[in-house]
């Protein structure tokens, strides 16, 4: 190769060495002087065209030392076309510049802000360039164009890292994409990164490689310089601020290019990690292609949790603009009680106002973000890309009532039934788990021809009439309508505060054996015995062992059916089961599904059997408007297909049993830990006065409000509200749990600390 070129030049080159490159081949050419860089690319009109655009941008910047110069062949020529190795080339060269490369200097504020003004001074001459090329070129490393990286989503091989990518590429479709006409647009570098700005005395010196060079918002520009500059940090947006300031100083921004920055800057993270996973299959060897690919990632997901008002308000504030004042809570809890009623209750002593949510993290209208291990409803994580997709597909193709036959009902249908032993094979759906609980009574009438209904101490099954009719949390509040004539209820199965405490099954047969005295003494036979496997409202309490395995049968012998509620606990959140009732190895009659069943899209169903739905069938028709319709339906299908391809049960079983085992290393510290209990990501934290068993509602709550004020949602449960009790989405991570128990370590410790 050295002896090819030699004859290009007017100088004498004494060495050619290859340097790492992307697409194209580069070489450091030295002189006995000077030191160049030489480059190839393989030919083709486009990239001739391209190439003769980028010397023009370099030419019009050439007198500033601080970018490559193109450097003429002997001929005059700026570019070369030739033959290499048999394949037809274009060949360049430009001058070589001296300094530190960003990646390897130390980061200061002012470093930063140096980086900004480079920029923005670079980008003020370049906006007097006008090339029809460069205006012409529509590719996926450009910003304004990032909707061609959809296509390597699959690439990326790590089920969490592709829905996070995706839900970047909704936000900035849902924020960006709109106003893009409206932006300033310029000839922009388009790769201001770590490995190509110069670094001299702490001050940026120069920047090279100009061959992303496009024409594109000139916000662009500053997202991409951010994005690189804060790759390496914990805390990016404090970082980022200073390269705001540095811009702004040299070349003004506007409020709307502030307003959408942080779509902007992720969507460069995206489009950087799309491409890495694309080069790790289709060119593995390629180091250079991933370089940047771990930093990415790791500031990808520390720009999850950031609110997007914070970092607006923010990056607005950098440049001296005026965010909007929002809303002083009371304003916001006045209006809503304005046209509803106070009975329709709010968590915390100081109310949350949310504005937005994604996976674990909820946003509110103040820019804070909440880390959410609390709501079990959106069970694939909250804003999840794949559901809003389907959603949107089929909103925007059929949404209908179940008089018509369309493939998601039966699709979803056979989906579900998949799930359960092969007696339950009838489903029927509806629009919430009250509706379930609600026709699952209608369902036991029907087939036994009975009324009476026994429940379970502490449970809750809905919020229509007759479901509270079967919910001891309800009919037994104080405010409560109290138990019907028809109602059974028997004691909960507690191993821990209960009257049979040894849980190896003993318990579990003594508690039935009690149970089953009820159903003895009954004077009408039971049409049906309802519970929950773990029931929440008492606690987040597990059945005592093999407690069902007793009590079934002698429901069963007397003519009533069993009815499992598995609003909460089905779906795969225990870990160990995808239904609460196989914990206890039972099968029950009828199984109420609801709450997570679609994240969180209204939508509920019964699972029963053949023999039961044919004596429910005999009855007056059924009907539900919006049960089963086709959106939910695709809703539904999709979060099956999630839990399955992402894993979530067994994510909900390894991150479950190390959130235990943390809480089970706080209550060794602290006294007023009495039991942790439950099973995978569904958790209860019973408080209790110091060494004893005594419930402590006054600091279970102050435990819940201050984790709430240190921005983690949990909420308390049980008969004396003293239970904390934990069930986020199921994309919960080791992190995540630790980030709990050491906050609740930390609040305890100062609770500790202020009654002394």
């Amino acid at each position: 190769m050295l002896n090819t070129i030699k004859p290009w030049f007017n100088f004498e080159i004494v060495a050619l060495k290859k340097l790492n490159g992307y697409d194209n081949v580069n070489y450091l050419l030295k002189t006995e002087t000077d030191n160049y860089i030489f480059k190839t690319y393989l030919f083709s009109e486009d990239m001739l065209a391209l190439i003769e655009a980028e010397n023009s941008v370099l030419q019009t910047l050439k007198k500033d030392q601080s970018f490559p110069e193109p450097i003429p062949f002997a001929t005059g020529d700026f570019l070369k076309i030739t033959t290499i190795d048999g394949v037809k080339t274009i060949c360049r060269l430009l001058t070589f510049l001296e300094g530190t490369f960003l990646g390897d200097a130390t980061h200061t504020p002012e470093l930063l802000e140096s980086i900004g003004r480079f920029t923005a001074q670079m980008d003020l001459q370049l906006l007097e360039i006008n090339n029809y090329v460069l205006k012409a070129r529509a590719w996926e490393w450009d910003l304004q164009y990032l909707h061609l990286n959809k296509k390597y989503i699959h690439d990326i091989e790590v089920a969490s890292d592709r829905h996070l990518v995706s839900y970047f590429f909704q936000q900035y479709e849902l924020h960006v994409t709109p106003i893009l006409p409206d932006l300033r647009k310029s000839v922009i570098h388009n790769d201001v990164n770590e490995w190509n700005v110069l670094v001299t005395n702490h001050t940026v010196s120069g920047l090279i490689d100009f061959g992303d060079v496009t024409y594109s918002p000139l916000i662009n520009e500053l997202a991409i310089a951010i994005t690189y500059a804060c790759f390496d940090k914990t805390k990016p947006l404090e970082w980022a601020i200073h390269v705001i300031k540095g811009y702004h100083e040299v070349l003004p921004l506007e409020a709307k290019e502030l307003e959408i920055l942080y779509y902007l800057i992720a969507g460069r993270l995206c489009t950087s990690v799309c491409n890495s996973a694309h080069a790790k299959k289709t060119d593995p060897d390629n180091v250079y292609a991933s370089v940047s690919e771990k930093n990415a990632w790791n500031i990808l997901f520390r720009w999850l949790t950031i609110n997007p008002i914070h970092a607006k308000s923010e990056f607005l504030k950098a440049a001296h603009f005026r965010s909007e004042t929002p809303k002083p809570i009371n304003d916001h809890i006045a209006k809503r009680h304005k046209v509803s009623s106070p009975i329709l209750s709010l968590s915390y002593d100081e109310p949350i106002y949310m504005v937005g949510a994604a996976f674990q993290y909820m946003y509110d209208g103040y820019g804070n973000t909440f880390l959410d291990a609390y709501n079990n409803i959106p069970h694939i994580g909250h804003a999840h890309p794949e559901i809003t997709k389907i959603a949107s597909q089929q909103i925007a193709t059929l949404n209908t009532n179940t008089r018509y036959i369309f493939d998601a009902y039966y699709d979803y249908a056979e989906a579900l039934l998949s799930k359960f032993p092969e007696a339950l094979d009838t489903v029927f759906f509806v629009n919430s788990g009250s509706a379930a609980s609600d026709l699952a009574m209608r369902l036991a009438h029907a087939h036994t021809k009975h009324d009476t209904i026994m429940v379970m101490e502490h449970g809750y099954h809905g919020n229509t009439q007759t479901s509270i009719d079967i919910s001891h949390y309800k009919y037994n509040n104080k405010k409560g309508q109290g138990q019907k004539h028809h109602i059974i209820e028997t004691a909960i199965p507690d191993t821990y505060r209960g009257q049979y405490t040894t849980n190896d099954g003993s318990a579990g047969k003594a508690y039935a054996q009690d149970a089953i005295q009820q159903v003895e003494n009954s004077d009408t036979p039971i049409a049906a015995f309802i519970t929950e496997p773990v029931v929440g409202c008492g606690g987040q309490v597990p059945l005592a062992k093999d407690y069902l395995k007793h009590v079934y049968p002698a429901i069963r012998q007397q003519g009533g059916i069993c009815i499992s509620d598995e609003v909460q606990t089905g779906f795969g959140r225990l870990g160990d089961h995808f239904w609460g009732f196989e914990a206890q190895e039972v099968v029950p009659d009828v199984v109420i599904l609801g709450k997570p069943i679609a994240n969180g899209h209204p939508m509920g169903a019964v699972v029963t059997t053949k023999a039961i739905a044919e004596s429910f069938s005999k009855g007056v028709e059924f009907f539900s408007s919006f049960g089963g319709n086709p959106v939910s339906c695709k809703i539904a299908l999709t979060v099956l297909k999630e839990i399955e391809s992402s894993q979530l049960q067994q994510n909900a079983k390894v991150v479950g049993d190390y959130y235990q085992s943390l809480f089970n290393t706080l209550k060794e510290r602290y006294n007023c830990i009495g039991d942790v209990r439950g099973s995978g990501l569904f958790i209860g934290v019973e408080i209790v006065q110091d060494n004893s068993i005594e419930p402590n509602t006054e600091l279970a709550h102050h435990i819940k409000n201050e984790l709430r004020n240190r921005y983690i949602l949990i909420s308390t449960d049980g008969p004396h509200d003293s239970v904390i009790k934990t069930k986020p989405p199921l994309c919960f991570t080791k992190a995540n749990a630790k980030l709990v128990v050491d906050t609740m370590a930390s609040v305890l410790e100062g609770y500790y600390e202020n009654r002394v």
